[in-house]
């Protein structure tokens, strides 16, 4: 199969629309870390500490995942400009890893997703 520009630049707005949604995700675990930090500061609660790690280990989920989306953006990039410039073998295993790095983005995402589910169970059975 030949590439052309057309199809790394169908990544554009898919990493983009990504891109935005882990942002939102950032945002609103970074506000939950310093209400928490704050009441844990106030109380000194233990099971707020433990809430506390538990979110910076999404945070570091989070930055993995933008990470890994930002440089297979970058790669699509790169592929157009190896496409302009002729060197198709090249733009071929470029675009591959790409496409890798979109991947391993995702399966990040969905561990993260995991991971905010099973506090909220948690959360959920202390209501019962």
């Amino acid at each position: 199969m030949e590439l052309s520009l057309s199809i790394p630049a169908l990544l554009f707005p898919a990493i983009s629309l990504t891109m935005l949604a882990y942002n939102a995700r950032y945002l609103a675990i970074a506000a939950l870390i310093r209400q928490l930090h704050q009441k844990y500061q106030e109380t000194e609660s233990e099971s707020v500490g433990l809430q506390v790690k538990k979110l910076n280990t999404r945070l570091t989920l989070i930055k993995n995942m933008q990470a890994s989306a930002i440089f297979s953006f970058l790669l699509a990039v790169i592929t157009m400009a190896l496409i302009y410039f002729e060197f198709a073998s090249w733009a071929n295993l470029i675009f591959g890893i790409s496409l890798l790095s979109l991947m391993v983005s995702l399966v990040l995402s969905l561990i993260e997703v995991q991971l905010s589910t099973k506090a909220l169970s948690i959360q959920l059975k202390d209501m019962e």
